[in-house]
């Protein structure tokens, strides 16, 4: 799998974390969603919601520890919960296949090129960093778009802070996941899974 400069191009390489569950059925075909576990450097896991067709799975279906390549866009879409819409992002599969003996390093690696949709919004981490988030609109087929937060830090959050709605944006980075608490109307405190593209470098 080759990289490419594509409006919205997703690579990963990691271990099947859970294995497909059907999702949804459009247009006759029916798609299944499995988790995958990409490492980082530092050792903690991502666990990536990817949506796979049957149809790439006729000649095998991903099992638990089986590391696999994925090559696909990231795609979003908003799910109500609660009265309320909840933006949902996965990893939709165009390919894959299972990883080489000789491929012992995960892969996260996420391009995205479109235009900002939202303010951004610059903050200060704990610990002193500078952080943007970003709110990134890619077009796709059917006059459909993708509306993906992304999140800067340090020089690329200073960049990134300075532009306005609507400017160009090109950006690569990775898919990570983290937990938040949220609490409902009863006061009962939930943990989610949050989804965002960790921006590694932008160009405009």
């Amino acid at each position: 799998m080759e990289m490419e400069r594509e409006t919205n191009f997703a690579q990963l390489l990691g271990t099947v974390e859970e294995e497909p569950v059907f999702s949804h059925k459009s247009y006759g075909e029916q798609f299944y969603e499995m988790k995958l576990a990409v490492a980082r450097r530092s050792g903690y896991r991502d666990i990536i919601p990817v949506v796979v067709s049957e149809r790439l799975m006729l000649d095998a279906i991903p099992t638990c520890g089986e590391r696999i390549a994925v090559c696909g866009q990231i795609r979003t879409y908003n799910k109500e919960e609660g009265g309320r819409n909840r933006l949902i992002i996965t990893v939709f599969a165009r390919e894959y296949r299972t990883a080489g003996r000789e491929e012992s390093y995960d892969e996260n690696c996420i391009q995205l090129d479109g235009f900002l949709c939202k303010e951004p919004v610059q903050r200060t981490s704990p610990l002193g960093r500078d952080i943007c988030d970003l709110m990134v609109a890619v077009n796709r087929m059917y006059n459909k778009s993708d509306y993906i937060p992304c999140i800067a830090w340090g020089r690329n959050a200073g960049y990134g802070g300075q532009m306005c709605v609507g400017d160009h944006i090109r950006l690569t980075g990775r898919i990570q996941s983290r937990e938040y608490k949220k609490r409902d109307e009863e006061g009962n405190v939930h943990i989610r899974i949050a989804y965002e593209v960790s921006v590694l470098k932008i160009e405009d």
